[in-house]
C-alpha cells in the first residue's frame, strides 16, 4: 500500500483575514515558520519517498522546512496540488466575500461552485486534479512508498472526501488546520484515512515495517479548526481560512 502525508503549509499573515489564493509572494509568518519546524521534527524519523509540494511559496517554505536534515531530500512541484484558482475573489478579505451570495453555495454545494472572472475555477475540477496527482504520484513511486504532499485546506479536504467516497458536497465537514498532518493509505481494495487534521502525533505506526491494512488504533481525528473555505462565519477565522473562507485555505 502506498502512504500518502498531506500536509497544509503553516500560518501566513493574511490566512483567516484574506483570500490569498495564487497571489504571489506570501510567506509563512513568525508563527507558520514555528510550525512547520515542529512539524518536520515530528516527522524527522520517518523515511520520506518523495516531498511534492503546490508550487506557492507558502507551501514550499513549509516543505523545505520538513525537507531539511533529510541529505539530498529534493522538493518536487505539482501545480495540480496547489490551491484552487478563486478567480476575482483573489485578494479579497473574507468578511467581503462572506456578504456575497456565492458565499452560501460554497458553504452548501461546492460541487455547483465555479468561481467568478475568466481565471475562476471549479470546485469540482479542483478535486479532480489534485485526486488525478495523487494517484499518479501513487503509481510513480509504487506501493512500498511513503511521500508527503504540502499543498491548501480546499485541496486537501477535497482529496480526503474522495478517499471516503463522499460526495464533495460533504468536504466542507472535513477540517484542515494550518501545518495539519492528514495520512492516507492507498490499497488494491481501497483507500484508508489513518489520521486527519492531527496536530501532535508521534510517526511510529506509519513507519515501514507497520502494515495493517486499517486505520488502527491509533488514528487521529483532531476537529479543533477548519481548512480551506468551509466553517464558520470570517469574523472566527483568525488563524484559518479553512472554515470556509472561514479559515481560508490559502
Amino acid at each position: 500500500m502506498t502512504t500518502v502525508l498531506l500536509v497544509r503549509h503553516g500560518l501566513t499573515a493574511t490566512t483567516g483575514h484574506v483570500l490569498t489564493g495564487w497571489t504571489p509572494g506570501i510567506p509563512l509568518d513568525d508563527r507558520g515558520r514555528a510550525q512547520a519546524a515542529a512539524l518536520a521534527a515530528r516527522l524527522a524519523p520517518l523515511p520520506l519517498s518523495a516531498i511534492v509540494s503546490s508550487p506557492l511559496e507558502r507551501c514550499l517554505q513549509t516543505a523545505a522546512a520538513i525537507a531539511a536534515g533529510r541529505e539530498g531530500q529534493q522538493i518536487t512541484t505539482d501545480d495540480r496540488v496547489g490551491e484552487c484558482h478563486y478567480g476575482d475573489w483573489t485578494g479579497q478579505p473574507l468578511k467581503k466575500l462572506a456578504t456575497e451570495k456565492l458565499w452560501r453555495v460554497v458553504q452548501a454545494h461546492p460541487s455547483a461552485v465555479t468561481f467568478p472572472g475568466p481565471d475562476g475555477e471549479s470546485m469540482p475540477d479542483m478535486q479532480h486534479r489534485a485526486v488525478a496527482a495523487v494517484r499518479d504520484w501513487n503509481a510513480r513511486l509504487g506501493q512500498d512508498a511513503t511521500y508527503l504532499i504540502c499543498s491548501h485546506g480546499d485541496v486537501i479536504k477535497a482529496i480526503v472526501a474522495d478517499s471516503l467516497g463522499l460526495h464533495l458536497d460533504q468536504c466542507q465537514r472535513i477540517q484542515a488546520d494550518p501545518c495539519s498532518l492528514t495520512v492516507i493509505r492507498y490499497t488494491p481494495l481501497r483507500p484508508f484515512l489513518v489520521r486527519m487534521n492531527d496536530r501532535g502525533g508521534g510517526v511510529d505506526d506509519l513507519m515501514p515495517h507497520v502494515r495493517g491494512p486499517g486505520p488502527g488504533p491509533h488514528g487521529a481525528a483532531n476537529m479543533s479548526s477548519r481548512g480551506g473555505l468551509g466553517g464558520r462565519p470570517p469574523e472566527i477565522a483568525t488563524q484559518r481560512w479553512g472554515a470556509v473562507l472561514a479559515e481560508p485555505t490559502t
